[in-house]
C-alpha cells in the first residue's frame, strides 16, 4: 500500500462515519430514503412502485438524481485537486460543511415534512455524491465511505475459513464497524435530539476531518 493510503484511511474512516450518521436521518426522517447508499435507495424505489406502503417514490427519485448531481461536482473537483488526496478531501470535507448546516438551518426554521423532505433529501444526497465520487477518485481499497457491501464479501471470501489469507482485514473491518456506529449514533441523535442536531453534529465530525485533511496537506507541502 502506499503511505498516502494509510494517511487518508483515518479520514476515509471518518467520512464513512458521517455516511451512516446522515443515513440514519434521511431514512428515519426523510420518508424512507438513503442519501449516501444508492444501491438500498434503488432497492426501496422498486418497493414502492410495487405498492408497499410508507416509501417515497419522489423521495428516492430525487435522492438518486441528486446524488448523481454530487457526482458530477465530485468529477470536476478530482480533476482540479486529484494529484495530491489531502487536499481533495479538504476542500471536499470544508464545502461539504456548507451542505450539513444549510440542511440542519432548513430543518430547524421549517421542519422536515412535505416539500421540505424533498429539499433536504436532494441537499444531502448531492453532498454524499460529491463525496463518493472524490473517494472514488482518490480510490484507497476497500473503503468506499458510503458502502460497505463489498467490504463485508472481502472479510469472508478472504477469511481464513475460505482458505485465504485474511487480506487487509483490519481496514475492512475497521470499516464495517465504523459505519454501523455512524448510523447508530445518528439514530440516537435523531430520535432523542433531533434532525437538526444530527446534521450539525455531521458538520463537526466534517470540521476534524477537514482540518486533519488540511494539515496533511500543509505537512506533505512542508516535507517537499
Amino acid at each position: 500500500m502506499r503511505d498516502a493510503d494509510y494517511a487518508l484511511m483515518p479520514l476515509l474512516f471518518g467520512l464513512t462515519f458521517i455516511s451512516g450518521l446522515v443515513d440514519a436521518v434521511s431514512f428515519l426522517r426523510l420518508g424512507h430514503t438513503f442519501v449516501a447508499n444508492m444501491t438500498g435507495n434503488l432497492v426501496l424505489l422498486g418497493f414502492a412502485i410495487g405498492g408497499a406502503n410508507g416509501i417515497s417514490i419522489v423521495g428516492s427519485i430525487i435522492a438518486i438524481g441528486s446524488f448523481m448531481i454530487g457526482g458530477i461536482i465530485g468529477g470536476r473537483l478530482n480533476r482540479r485537486h486529484g494529484e495530491n488526496g489531502a487536499h481533495l478531501l479538504s476542500v471536499t470535507t470544508f464545502v461539504k460543511i456548507f451542505f450539513m448546516l444549510g440542511a440542519a438551518a432548513i430543518a430547524w426554521f421549517f421542519g422536515y415534512d412535505g416539500f421540505v423532505a424533498y429539499v433536504l433529501t436532494a441537499v444531502l444526497a448531492i453532498s454524499m455524491g460529491l463525496q463518493n465520487a472524490v473517494v472514488r477518485g482518490i480510490g484507497v481499497a476497500d473503503i468506499t465511505t458510503t458502502v460497505v457491501t463489498q467490504t463485508i464479501i472481502g472479510i469472508a471470501m478472504d477469511s481464513t475459513l475460505a482458505g485465504g489469507n485474511n487480506t487487509r482485514v483490519r481496514r475492512r473491518v475497521t470499516a464495517v464497524v465504523v459505519m454501523f456506529a455512524g448510523a447508530l449514533i445518528g439514530a440516537l441523535i435523531v430520535l432523542r435530539l433531533g434532525v437538526p442536531a444530527a446534521l450539525v453534529a455531521a458538520a463537526v465530525a466534517l470540521a476534524i476531518v477537514s482540518a486533519w485533511a488540511w494539515r496533511l496537506k500543509q505537512t506533505a507541502t512542508l516535507t517537499q
